[in-house]
């Protein structure tokens, strides 16, 4: 039984080929924002606190004031730093929340695939169905005006075919794979497929509900992740992607605190960052010819 997954090779990120972003910049920082829905009484999802009974009201409700509430917040701290972001949609929440996925599109975000809820793992699907959910992920996204291109897995869950089916569906980059600060080629039954940082550190969901910190201990995090990037930047291109969700950062209690790093950040001005997308990213990289 082999132990490999064969999508990539071993190469050292010291051994790779040297280029810029655009402009002469070296660290690429995109936020990757999840707008998710879950389902009322059964599926997975987040918990603020355990279960006691089903329905289990409070964390269905907490999970749901992220977009009712947390996710316009976003957007007033995003509009005021003149923030782009790539927004990582459900597909159902097309019809739970309208006007929320459409406001992502109408602020300039980039739309990308995330499933269609949250509340299931794709990774206990069979091939067909996979096929099937892709397929109608990528149909229903599309109703926006912009065919989706990248993809984060509900959960980071994957098959073993799923990398395969993304290139099958047109799908140019993945953010499953948190294996790097570069991107790097996924190999695939149907071409390559990018493989852009995304993450599974500098997320609030492991940092507040998996290590129990808090929103002032996550902006150091942040603060002290791209400190690190820039002493490393000069001698190879990084990416820094920065995952938040709405009902979690987007809590009243936590929003000056990820105001204040980003305003930081934003105002320091260091001319090596370049504030971006994950799909900006992926297109530079395709561009030129850059992924290993």
């Amino acid at each position: 039984m082999s132990h490999s997954h064969d999508r990539y090779a071993y190469r050292p990120i010291v051994d790779r080929p040297v280029y810029d972003w655009p402009e002469g910049r070296r660290l690429a920082i995109y936020l990757g924002v999840n707008y998710e829905v879950f389902q009322f009484g059964s599926g997975l999802g987040a918990q603020l606190a355990p279960a006691q009974t089903e329905p289990d009201v409070m964390n269905y409700a907490w999970r749901n004031y992220g977009n009712r509430v947390g996710a316009w917040r976003f957007f007033d701290l995003f509009d005021r730093l003149s923030l782009p972001t790539t927004a990582l949609i459900n597909a159902d929440v097309l019809d739970a929340c309208p006007g929320l996925a459409e406001a992502c599109r109408d602020r300039g975000d980039e739309i990308a695939a995330h499933g269609a809820s949250n509340a299931v793992a794709q990774g206990q699907l069979s091939h067909r169905r996979e096929d099937h959910l892709i397929a109608d992920v990528t149909t229903r996204l599309a109703a926006l005006g912009v065919t989706p291109t990248g993809w984060l897995g509900p959960w980071i869950s994957e098959t073993h075919g799923t990398p395969d089916l993304l290139a099958k569906h047109g799908y140019r980059y993945v953010l499953d794979w948190a294996h790097d600060d570069q991107p790097t080629r996924l190999s695939t039954r149907h071409g390559g497929l990018l493989s852009i940082p995304y993450s599974q550190e500098i997320n609030d969901i492991p940092a507040i509900i998996g290590r129990h910190q808090e929103a002032e201990t996550f902006a150091g995090m942040i603060r002290a992740a791209v400190e690190q990037l820039l002493s490393e930047c000069d001698r190879r291109p990084l990416v820094l992607g920065i995952a938040l969700h709405p009902y979690i950062m987007g809590q009243a209690h936590r929003m000056p605190a990820l105001a204040r790093v980003l305003t930081e950040l934003r105002e320091a001005g260091d001319p090596r960052i370049w504030w971006t997308t994950a799909g900006a990213i992926a297109d530079h990289v395709e561009a030129h010819q850059l992924a290993v």
